[in-house]
């Protein structure tokens, strides 16, 4: 995939365009800029889970897990769906997933 070039001669339509997509990436990129978020996302690429779950995960407590992911959900990157008493996360879209892959390959992986 290219990315963009700019020219001098760029419509002004382009030019807006450009920086709306730059703010929605800028955001993007700041709800999963903390090592709470990031670990979140990394456990909801396998699947749903139960804050609970994630609580025992991340070895967090409750509040501080329920706080990264109300930023989570109000950024649209998860998505809640309540069993009972039971809230349950999982992954919004797949733009977490395809981000966290390039991650993944840019600083864990092992050659």
């Amino acid at each position: 995939m290219a990315l963009p070039v700019f020219s001098s001669d760029m419509a002004q339509e382009e030019l807006d365009a450009m920086v709306g997509n730059a703010t929605l990436a800028a955001n993007f990129l700041k709800a999963i800029s903390h090592e709470g978020r990031l670990m979140i996302l990394c456990h909801l690429v396998t699947g749903e889970k139960s804050v609970t779950e994630l609580e025992d995960l991340l070895s967090a407590r409750q509040a501080a897990v329920s706080q990264q992911l109300s930023r989570l959900r109000l950024e649209g990157l998860v998505i809640p769906r309540r069993d009972g008493k039971v809230i349950y996360y999982r992954l919004a879209d797949d733009r977490s997933r395809r981000i966290l892959e390039v991650v993944y390959e840019l600083f864990c992986k092992k050659d």
